[in-house]
């Protein structure tokens, strides 16, 4: 339910910075990597005298070109447990031969005890775990690519994207390509990505010492040489400007019209799917929570601009997750305390995955909402119910549905009925809004009451209490409106700022207007 056709102010160029913020989380690198890695494969671009097509080339690929890195986190997590360190820590290789295959083995069971890890390193090396591992980056470049596609990206930056493996020397993967047969645009974008990181922990000479190290093996020469050569143009105030701001002031194409809102709801659905991809249980989370979360709003009678909001939120709600190693969320058993701490930050990285953009930032403030309580149990800011608007507590509602409803590493996947009984027990403890736990169940096809479930728990008395105390009535003229005694009135008033989690009455008259509790005033 969006406006169309209509411009929704924000470019492609912005969308892809900001995903490249989450592909730093997925490759377990300090924020805006990939972005400094794209300031430097631009200056290197006009360096080399690359064409201005393939100038705006490189920026969509180095943007992208790492994208796909999570799709084979699943596979690398069953070998080497955090597949987001393995990453991190692959740039201090020349990534071939023995080289390669000497810190793969390293990685292998690194967390586990001894004899552990030499079983584990047994299997890597007979059972094809180091096939695997070759074959994921094949996988990695077909997700990539795909990934552009639907972002509308050129053809060319889909063909230089599936060489993101290849080598110089004719060593990487799939091994088709070696020296100039490779795309000039991902050749550059090879070593800008392996520099930035070097440059960022040991400057300029860190950065040229691993160049020369690696020229004419990894990396085209000619490239190596332009950089050791125009090193002060190459790495020039990389540190002292934001490099969000380096890459859209300076480095972004030219041509970079907004999207509309159909385009940018399309896009958002691409980001959706990119966060699933980091575990094989969260396949299709994304999609069914913003189709069950659209629904849900709707049959509240929200505006639809706040459908839509709540929708887009949905899609990109879990793209924190890849700031969680696949391990965590592969892991059958209970989690330790310090990976349950992880667990409970991915909505907040999901929030600062977003917030560069200012069209983007109101989706992500209510993405993190997504495991927020109403009594103030959720994570990872533990907020209270006048903290959450209605949008957040659809989504919150659709979340914990659809969470409940797919099976998980540690649990199978609950029935229907069960998940509803789970979602009417968190409505009827004020964990969750009962009015969005009923459209939730509504548009998942439950019968549902007809008259609604009161928001946070509230019984009906209770909730001719508030719309009274939102009056501004003292607990003995609501005693005498309603027939009862002032130690009772006490009592429920007590009981109705603990559910909806405030402590003043202009709170609790904001969070009875909002839910259409205002009580009748007493005629005097």
């Amino acid at each position: 339910m969006t406006t169309g056709g209509l411009p929704s102010g924000v470019r492609k160029a912005e969308l892809v910075a900001a995903l490249s913020l989450a592909t730093d989380l997925g490759l377990g690198l300090p924020e805006e990597h990939v972005l400094r890695q794209t300031v430097i494969a631009r200056r290197l671009a006009r360096l080399a005298g690359l064409s201005a097509a393939q100038q705006d080339a490189v920026f969509y690929t180095s943007l992208l070109a790492w994208v796909g890195c999570v799709a084979d986190s699943h596979e690398m997590a069953h070998w080497f447990g955090d597949d987001r360190r393995l990453r991190a820590e692959s740039y201090a290789v020349d990534k071939a031969g023995l080289p390669m295959l000497r810190f793969l083995v390293e990685q292998v069971g690194r967390d586990a005890g001894p004899a552990r890890r030499l079983t584990a390193i047994g299997r890597f090396l007979v059972a094809g775990g180091v096939g695997e591992a070759m074959g994921s980056m094949i996988t990695h470049c077909r997700t990539t690519a795909d990934i552009a596609e639907r972002l509308g990206l050129p053809d060319d930056i889909g063909r230089a994207l599936g060489q993101a493996f290849e080598r110089w020397d004719g060593r990487g993967v799939p091994g088709r390509l070696r020296a100039a047969a490779i795309d000039p645009v991902i050749r550059v974008v090879h070593v800008a990505d392996d520099t930035e990181q070097h440059h960022r922990a040991g400057g300029v000479g860190a950065a040229t010492a691993m160049l020369r190290s690696r020229r004419g093996t990894e990396f085209d020469p000619d490239l190596v040489d332009l950089v050791c050569a125009h090193a002060d143009e190459v790495f020039d105030g990389l540190d002292a400007v934001p490099a969000w701001q380096s890459v859209l002031d300076d480095g972004s194409p030219a041509e970079s019209p907004a999207l509309t809102e159909d385009e940018l709801t399309d896009a958002l659905r691409v980001f959706g799917d990119y966060a699933d991809l980091k575990a094989p249980c969260f396949l299709g989370h994304s999609a069914a929570v913003a189709a069950l979360a659209a629904d849900a709003a709707g049959r509240m009678g929200l505006p639809d601009a706040d459908v839509t909001l709540v929708e887009r939120a949905a899609l990109v709600h879990d793209l924190g997750v890849h700031g969680v190693s696949s391990g965590v969320w592969d892991k059958p058993g209970p989690l330790s305390a310090g990976e349950w701490e992880r667990v409970r930050m991915h909505p907040y990285l999901t929030e600062r995955t977003l917030a560069r953009v200012p069209q983007l930032a109101e989706l992500g403030t209510l993405a993190a909402l997504h495991h927020e309580r109403l009594d103030g149990s959720g994570y990872p800011r533990g907020l209270r119910a006048d903290a959450m608007p209605i949008t957040a507590r659809v989504l919150a509602a659709a979340v914990r549905y659809r969470t409940a409803v797919e099976p998980r590493p540690h649990r199978p996947a609950a029935e229907p009925a069960a998940a509803q009984t789970l979602l009417r027990a968190d409505a009827a403890a004020g964990r969750l809004d009962g009015e969005a736990v009923n459209a939730v169940l509504a548009a998942a096809g439950h019968r549902v009451r007809r008259r609604p479930a009161l928001p946070a728990g509230l019984s009906p008395r209770e909730a001719q209490v508030l719309g009274l105390v939102a009056r501004g009535l003292s607990n003995r003229a609501i005693a005498a409106e309603l027939s009862l005694a002032p130690r009772t009135v006490g009592s429920h008033v007590e009981h109705v700022y603990t559910k909806i989690g405030v402590s003043t009455r202009g709170a609790a008259a904001m969070f009875a207007m909002r839910h259409g509790l205002v009580g009748d005033p007493v005629q005097g």
